[in-house]
């Protein structure tokens, strides 16, 4: 499963915004002629002007505008609106400067903070060619600092004069801000978040046409050609099962692909950084990027009452209502346990009957059961 080619969805944005921030001398200017031009500049102002990059110069076809920053103190108040305005940040330091690198965590990242800035974070090690070999990874220089500031998408170093990484700064950039990772997935504990997981279980029960819980060689098709505009090759649908099947046993069962083995997909892609590949299923299905259905999927009746006047369900209202909970009602006692009741909002956010004036609104058994009277009226 994968590709992201096609038409790009009316709520995609038309433009990414990124500012460059740093401390003087880090190379912000230099970074962002380099890649505008291709060319490193012999000489460049101390503030470049905002500067525009093409639609076509990334796969997913969306421009960028980068906005360059003053880090002077004259100039501060400016750089925090733009940083508010922006979708992106990217922090600068130097690699050759190690006093650059430590202001990250004492001044610019809980300045960031201060601001309330809510764009995820970029860091950059800029003039990557000027700097002497060091004994740890970039990884092990930056953990603890991903760790401290959880804004922090991702970590790059990058040579403007000798042309590393620089397309790779904004490439990422503008993929924070069109495949964030934080609503899917806790790098901490290295698994999806519970609302990805809610998302992703009703994507595979609409997916699920026989609903034998499980995604056929058939229905593992419509689902590709519904999200990627393009079908699997019988070796690719023989590729995916055996990548599962290897990891996690019950991921795959005679029927084909699980939940289990749905969700566990996922989790790999985004391991890998093929986080397009969840965001484009998940935007296919109706969420937005906080991973709740678009407003457009979910119409609310507009209709006027008389204090009077009480509000009835229809017949065919009813006759859905106690469809579904005979369904959830696995035990079949006429009666919703708490068990039950979370599996039926299991593929919505949250149970909407936790908030206070509906919790305990409801007729209920010896158990803490909702009877199918005390279902209706909720």
């Amino acid at each position: 499963m994968g590709s992201t080619s096609g038409k790009k969805a009316a709520w995609w944005p038309t433009n990414v915004r990124v500012v460059v921030i740093g401390d003087s001398g880090t190379g912000k200017s230099s970074l962002i002629v380099t890649v505008a031009t291709d060319t490193f500049p012999v000489k460049v102002p101390a503030v470049v002007q905002p500067t525009r990059i093409p639609q076509d110069y990334y796969p997913d076809r969306i421009p960028l505008t980068i906005i360059d920053t003053s880090s002077r103190p004259e100039d501060r108040t400016k750089m925090g609106a733009e940083c508010k305005r922006a979708d992106a940040i990217v922090l600068t330091y130097s690699c050759d400067q190690p006093s650059t690198l430590e202001r990250l965590s004492t001044y610019w990242l809980p300045e960031l903070r201060r601001l309330e800035v809510k764009a995820p974070v970029i860091v950059v090690g800029c003039k990557l060619d000027l700097r002497d070999d060091q004994p740890q990874s970039l990884e092990q220089v930056m953990s603890p600092l991903m760790h401290e500031f959880r804004e922090i998408e991702t970590c790059i170093e990058c040579s403007a004069l000798k042309q590393i990484q620089v397309a790779e700064v904004f490439y990422y950039a503008q993929k924070t801000v069109l495949h964030p990772t934080v609503p899917l997935f806790d790098q901490e504990t290295q698994s999806l978040k519970p609302r990805c997981v809610r998302a992703l279980k009703r994507v595979f029960i609409m997916c699920d046409n026989d609903k034998d819980g499980a995604l056929s060689d058939a229905e593992l098709n419509e689902f590709q050609v519904r999200c990627f505009n393009a079908p699997l090759q019988p070796s690719e649908i023989v590729g995916v099962k055996r990548v599962v099947s290897e990891r996690l046993p019950e991921g795959v069962n005679e029927y084909g692909l699980t939940l289990t083995g749905f969700l566990f997909l996922h989790a790999l892609f985004i391991e890998k950084g093929r986080l397009e590949t969840t965001w484009t299923v998940l935007r296919n299905f109706g969420y937005d990027d906080e991973i709740k259905l678009r407003d457009e999927l979910l119409p609310t009746a507009q209709f006027k009452r008389a204090p009077d006047q009480s509000v009835q369900l229809t017949n065919e209202a009813i006759e859905f209502l106690k469809g579904v909970f005979s369904l959830f009602d696995i035990d079949g006692d006429g009666a919703l346990r708490p068990a039950e009741l979370e599996d039926l909002f299991s593929t919505a956010p949250a149970s909407p009957w936790e908030d206070g004036i509906y919790k305990d609104a409801m007729e209920k058994n010896d158990l803490g059961a909702i009877s199918m009277n005390g279902f209706l009226s909720q």
